[in-house]
């Protein structure tokens, strides 16, 4: 049989165009055609004669039995959202071209997605495979990561039950440990409170040691982080206040984003805030007279979702 024996050929709402030169793995053919709407195809001739091609998804297409197939287009799977349909499994199972919160794409057979057996593009696995390193034994500041836990009341994401120094047993988020923006159960900063309840750092009527120990809070909202509100719709909305000024960080399908974005801007702000204060008092100590003719000042905009900082630490 000619290899163009399919050229010109129709099958449901798809003209077949040409050999795409893509082979399945038994060396079938795959064709490309071209749809009634516009749309194009790739499919074998089991395919198009068995009737599970008919067009590029633009309508329900039918199994070799005729059954009709539910169109998932616009639905939503875990972090996946159905695009279209995409070409038959070579077992002729149906497939779904989807999009994924993260937004990579990624094709998936129906049956999975229905059960729940796919919910992201693998996405999750990778990050799990990173919140999920082992820390046991390992130290950040006062505590010491004893072993990782489940938390269903935090919805999502890694915690580590830890140890302080002080004897005090705690879950924490991991990155939080591994960030450093946890390092005690918050006993070190009672302790300089206590101590030098006099002597706090103020500046542009900011505490620097209540900044640090907000850095620190692992969060008791509904989310299960600060800085998160988880809204109606399952979406998580981040933001962070800063100097008085409240910043809206965006809208997140996905709680590991959303974690991602607050601890950014943490690091930007809060931490960045700290380490330039912390900098410039080492320069005003060395050098009165500078700093007698530069006050400190630590300047922040936000353009187009980023934070830009300007200081003379």
């Amino acid at each position: 049989m000619k290899r163009t024996d399919l050229i010109g050929q129709r099958f449901g709402k798809l003209t077949v165009v040409e050999d795409s030169g893509e082979r399945t793995g038994g060396g079938s053919i795959r064709w490309r055609c071209v749809c009634d709407c516009g749309g194009e195809i790739l499919a074998t001739r089991q395919q198009l004669e068995g009737g599970s091609a008919a067009s590029c998804g633009c309508q329900p297409k039918q199994y070799a039995s005729r059954r009709e197939v539910e169109d998932l287009t616009g639905r939503q799977f875990g972090e996946l959202t159905v695009l279209r349909r995409a070409e038959n499994d070579g077992r002729g199972k149906v497939r779904w071209l989807c999009r994924c919160s993260c937004g990579g794409e990624v094709t998936v057979r129906a049956t999975q997605l229905k059960s729940g057996k796919t919910r992201s593009c693998g996405c999750k696995k990778r990050g799990a495979a990173y919140n999920r390193a082992d820390l046991t034994g390992q130290r950040f500041g006062r505590l010491t990561a004893l072993y990782h836990v489940n938390r269903p009341d935090r919805v999502k994401g890694s915690y580590w039950h830890c140890r302080c120094d002080c004897g005090k047993e705690l879950d924490v988020y991991a990155q939080s440990l591994l960030r450093g923006l946890s390092q005690s159960c918050g006993c070190w900063n009672r302790e300089q409170s206590e101590k030098m309840h006099d002597h706090l750092h103020y500046q542009d009527d900011t505490c620097l040691e209540i900044l640090k120990n907000a850095c620190a809070d692992t969060g008791r909202n509904k989310s299960g982080f600060r800085g998160l509100f988880l809204m109606n719709n399952g979406k998580y909305r981040a933001s962070i206040t800063f100097r008085g000024k409240h910043y809206n960080l965006g809208h997140y399908a996905s709680f590991e984003r959303a974690v991602q974005a607050r601890l950014d801007a943490e690091e930007s702000l809060h931490q960045g805030y700290i380490q330039a204060f912390q900098a410039y008092e080492a320069r005003a100590e060395a050098d009165p007279a500078w700093a007698a003719a530069n006050p400190f000042y630590y300047d922040v905009q936000r353009t187009e979702g980023r934070f830009s900082v300007s200081t003379n630490a």
